[in-house]
């Protein structure tokens, strides 16, 4: 059984907001105004594992882990769900919106680090800055991911972004935290 893992109290995490405007065929944040999230150091990289993390989404019980895995190194979006990456291993730099956009994000993630990614925005991995870059991969209860790249003939999965809820409760604090925030 995996240690059981705290997150940084509330009133101490550190939190980046960005709204990517759409680009090309790739939506970002266009369609439902909910930012990318960024919680720096969600959790301490001391009692870090895999397994810590898929036991503490569980245990919240907002989110299922999916995969364990790097990021893609292809700009690609989710039209069907939200994601949430829990940085389980490593540091890497990353680029949200599409690396020809010019209100991209481009951003270091590190071990620790919890990224909620809404439905549409277009992300990929840059650069492993440390070698074995890795992170948990969750979607809300009930939702299936998809892949779409910005090409055309994906207009009609990109329409029903508008209609995926919203999280009800943070994937990481439960009833308090900063998803609820937006």
């Amino acid at each position: 059984m995996a240690p059981k893992l705290t997150p940084t109290p509330l009133s101490s995490l550190r939190v980046s907001r960005h709204l990517i405007p759409a680009h090309n065929l790739i939506p970002n944040t266009s369609i439902q105004n909910k930012p990318l999230l960024h919680y720096h150091a969600a959790f301490p990289p001391s009692a870090l594992s895999t397994s810590a993390i898929e036991s503490h989404l569980t245990a919240v019980g907002v989110v299922e882990p999916q995969w364990r895995f790097t990021m893609y190194s292809t700009t690609h979006f989710h039209s069907t769900t939200h994601e949430v990456l829990c940085i389980s291993n490593g540091k890497a730099k990353l680029c949200f919106g599409g690396e020809d956009n010019p209100g991209k994000v481009e951003k270091e993630v590190q071990q620790g680090d919890v990224l909620i990614v809404p439905a549409g925005v277009g992300h990929r991995l840059l650069e492993d800055l440390s070698g074995g870059f890795e992170m948990v991969g969750s979607y809300p209860k009930g939702y299936n991911w998809d892949m779409c790249y910005g090409k055309k003939g994906e207009e009609a999965k990109v329409e029903s972004i508008g209609r995926i809820p919203w999280f009800e409760r943070d994937p990481i604090y439960g009833d308090q935290g900063p998803a609820l925030e937006n």
